[in-house]
């Protein structure tokens, strides 16, 4: 592997199978050449949303990270950094599973609910079926900037960044979401 697409965006080709990844928006947070991890940004899990709810007593959106281990619970941070165990997306964001200590940072005030976005699950590739994916068009790979990840996305950001990249890209982003009906 010569190339990692670490810190860039995935976004998914129109197809007819209506899985998860119909319409996705990933953060690739991870690539090498013992695979990919990476979150969807664009779809929200209403069943986990309402459990946080539950929790917090307030609204919270969750999202689904992707398939993979949907009992775990991932949180990208943006800013202070308020616990030792992490990954750095950026500068400004990071990611953790540390649940106990972002629960209590944002009840007591340390860190505003404003700035996590909460997962359930990831998207995971094993060794080289991403950069396959890619070849095959499923997946198109830009760097999308000033992106802000903790902001609540749902299928408008997909169109969105579609509709900016032009071209044939403007005819799927005004596709319907059955693309069989077109």
């Amino acid at each position: 592997m010569n190339h990692s697409y670490k810190g860039k965006i995935l976004i998914s080709t129109p197809d007819i199978s209506g899985d998860i990844f119909s319409r996705s928006v990933v953060l690739v947070i991870e690539h090498n050449e013992s695979g990919a991890f990476g979150l969807i940004l664009n779809k929200k899990n209403s069943q986990m949303s309402s459990k946080f709810k539950d929790f917090f007593d307030f609204k919270i959106e969750v999202y689904d990270g992707g398939p993979v281990e949907n009992d775990k619970v991932f949180f990208i941070v943006k800013g202070k950094r308020v616990t030792e165990i992490y990954t750095d997306i950026t500068d400004e964001y990071y990611l953790t599973e540390d649940i106990e200590r972002i629960i209590n940072a944002v009840l007591s005030g340390e860190l505003d609910i404003e700035h996590i976005k909460i997962f359930s699950g990831y998207s995971g590739w094993s060794p080289n079926q991403l950069d396959t994916e890619v070849q095959r068009k499923m997946w198109t790979v830009v760097d999308v900037y000033n992106l802000d990840y903790t902001l609540p996305n749902d299928q408008t950001l997909w169109k969105s960044i579609m509709q900016n990249l032009g071209g044939e890209f403007l005819l799927w982003a005004n596709s319907p979401e059955d693309i069989s009906l077109n």
